[in-house]
């Protein structure tokens, strides 16, 4: 649990990252690729302020997620991706007016009681690496029986 901070910190990057690009695609309007070089306007969009800030963000958010894989198991650290989507939905309420109606708070607080009960169960890799978590197979005690297999 001592990387829950990382994993957060994943989490709210990944929420600021889209609340990012979502201002950017509306500060640009409609995108039609009508009449233009697909090249250029993809260009355009990319290099748009608020768009590439967050796809800067998502570079920071995926950065610690690559410490946090280092550090925890994938199937306690992945599951908490999803506490994005509430703190997603959350800030759209009140930054774009979006919907916020009973299904997707239900949805919301599903969520949050999975992300918990994943988080009860987490288990860290305990300092051990990677290469420790494959079988580990002394090569004295093979046996023939087990090379020929």
């Amino acid at each position: 649990m001592k990387y829950i901070i990382f994993i957060i910190f994943t989490v709210m990057t990944n929420a600021a990252a889209q609340l990012m690009l979502k201002q950017g695609m509306m500060s640009m309007g409609p995108v039609s690729f009508e009449g233009v070089n697909p090249l250029v306007k993809l260009l355009q969009i990319v290099f748009s302020p608020w768009v590439f800030l967050g796809l800067c963000t998502f570079v920071i958010s995926m950065a610690s997620h690559l410490y946090v894989l280092s550090k925890v198991e994938l199937s306690f650290a992945y599951p908490f991706l999803s506490l994005a989507y509430v703190a997603v939905a959350i800030f759209a309420y009140f930054v774009f007016r979006e919907d916020l109606n009973g299904w997707r708070i239900a949805g919301i607080a599903c969520i949050c009681v999975g992300t918990v009960l994943i988080a009860q169960s987490g288990r860290e890799m305990g300092g051990r690496g990677h290469e420790d978590q494959t079988a580990s197979i002394n090569p004295d005690k093979i046996g023939i029986s087990e090379i020929v297999r």
